[in-house]
């Protein structure tokens, strides 16, 4: 059995992610695809050695968020936007870093048999709950059993067996089968049982932060919790999410001096905050895309499909939204997976016109076809995405027309409901490659774009029941060609998070993973 103590690197992860960070003061030029790659690739140390000034505890915040929040239960949440508030709350067993290692978080160490089947964990001495009741080992096996129940047979935690308490201090995993990616999955909030009628309504969690009130479509406010198992942490004493759904808003509040940090800008937007504000950059750790519903007739032609690759110009979205500091992509994997992703799909596709003609032609539209691009409305960017794309296709003789929706009601009729022709979003994952994966295979329940291919579902299968690192590198690879040569959907970019942050504060991190974590951001003397 191998035991992780202190900082717990996956064994099946090495996990180098691209995060860049820097101070900008406003004029910093944009790169190419392939300079971006090589030169984001710096440390979490390198990054913070560009934050000035010493730490001040004490003082409150306001952050802009661009939507709701769907669940105060963060077993029930859906949107990532969800989980990037709530990460301030909750931890699970072991929660991410900001290198996207996992580390102690309730429990203290765990350990992983060899054929990854049993996980066992011990719990951190004296860890509390926020109404200052203990951490017991019933409340961790009840708040696994009921995630794995709410996430259902279709996710997972399918091959959950059994949670067993050892002792007082010891909690083990058992799983019907070896998974050596299940442990992202265990940072699944713990909760106490005792509070169960209120999780909706009055959320405890075992964060840095604890709730203090959440009126739906204006804030959600939260205080530093005292008894963190963690005493240098949180920094800040209050910080209030402001929940501002209209981009113009925002940029006013921004520059009226309202909030203290809002991420998501476009490169245009940043460049208007000029004082005030220092502009952080690093990868949202996102797929961009426009992803189509293989359902719609003219995309059940492979042709279709894959002339719509040749004629999205990626080049001009990254550069005219992001001064071409994306990261261009070919598939649905984030490059921050560095192991597993692969980057030879970034070149099956190059712009060509003529050859997207040239197939549609071959599958019987030579004149183009109407098409309806869904787009949520809570990300400015996805909008101008959109907008490019409407004009690429023009060239190529295929009439597309927008759609902007509330990010809501995407949610239910697009990836819930599967009712629409294609859609520009931003889809996430955990820190398991199968997570990024799991939304292609033939008839899985998160596959929304209908797709199918018995290669893919071979291949992924394979991948995410072996425990050699090596043939799931190989097969998670194969994976995303296959994505890639068969034109599931048009994979666009690991956009660039242009983060404005209050010229007083200092501290802010990016994650690869839907996180916005406040309890490491403090004033600066």
């Amino acid at each position: 059995m191998k035991k992780r103590t202190n900082k717990i690197l996956l064994s099946v992860m090495t996990l180098v992610v691209t995060v860049a960070l820097c101070a900008c003061g406003g004029g910093k030029g944009g790169e190419s695809s392939a300079e971006s790659k090589n030169s984001s690739e710096t440390t979490n140390a390198d990054a913070e050695s560009t934050a000035a000034g010493t730490p001040v505890k004490g003082g409150e915040v306001t952050v802009g968020i661009a939507q709701d929040l769907d669940s105060l239960d963060p077993h029930k949440m859906v949107y990532a936007g969800t989980s990037e508030v709530l990460f301030n709350v909750f931890e699970g067993l072991v929660k991410p870093d900001k290198s996207g290692d996992l580390v102690p978080a309730v429990a203290s160490e765990y350990e992983v048999s060899e054929d990854a089947k049993e996980y066992t964990f011990t719990l951190r001495d004296g860890i509390t709950f926020h109404d200052g009741t203990p951490v017991t080992v019933d409340d961790v096996k009840y708040s696994i059993d009921r995630y794995a129940e709410i996430q259902g047979e279709s996710s997972a935690f399918s091959i959950l067996d059994n949670v067993e308490v050892v002792d007082e201090k010891t909690v083990k995993v058992h799983l019907k089968e070896g998974n050596s990616e299940f442990l992202p999955y265990l940072t699944a909030a713990i909760l106490p049982q005792s509070n169960e009628a209120n999780f909706a309504t009055d959320p405890i969690g075992t964060g840095p932060f604890k709730f203090v009130s959440f009126t739906p479509g204006q804030s959600f406010v939260v205080e530093a919790y005292d008894g963190y198992w963690n005493p240098e942490l949180p920094y800040l004493d209050k910080v209030t999410f402001k929940i501002i759904a209209d981009s113009d808003a925002i940029m006013t509040e921004l520059q009226a001096g309202t909030l203290d940090v809002y991420q998501y800008l476009t490169g245009d937007q940043a460049a208007t905050l000029t004082s005030g504000f220092n502009i952080i950059e690093g990868n949202i750790n996102y797929v961009q895309g426009l992803f189509l519903n293989n359902d719609f007739e003219p995309f059940k032609d492979v042709r279709v499909r894959q002339a719509m690759n040749y004629a999205v110009d990626k080049d001009m979205i990254n550069e005219f939204l992001f001064g071409g500091k994306s990261h261009i992509i070919g598939t649905n994997m984030i490059p921050a997976f560095s192991k597993y992703y692969n980057e030879e799909t970034e070149s099956v596709y190059t712009r060509d016109v003529e050859k997207a003609k040239e197939l549609l032609a071959e599958a019987g539209y030579p004149d183009g076809f109407d098409l309806k691009i869904s787009v949520p409305d809570n990300y400015a960017p996805h909008e101008g995405t959109a907008q490019i794309i409407v004009e690429n296709l023009k060239e190529v003789g295929i009439n597309a027309t927008i759609e902007l929706i509330e990010f809501s009601s995407w949610v239910a009729d697009v990836y819930g409901g599967r009712q629409y022709e294609a859609t520009v979003v931003a889809l996430d994952g955990k820190l398991a490659p199968s997570s990024w994966l799991e939304k292609y295979p033939t008839g899985a329940p998160k596959n929304f774009v209908n797709y199918s291919n018995a290669d893919f579902d071979e291949a992924y299968n394979a991948a995410v029941a072996t425990v050699d690192d090596d043939e799931k590198v190989e097969l998670y690879k194969k994976c995303q060609m296959i994505l890639a040569e068969d034109a599931a959907s048009v994979y666009i970019q690991d956009p660039v998070n242009l983060v404005a942050l209050n010229e007083k504060l200092a501290g802010y991190v990016f994650y690869p993973c839907a996180a916005q974590d406040m309890s490491l951001v403090y004033f600066t003397e």
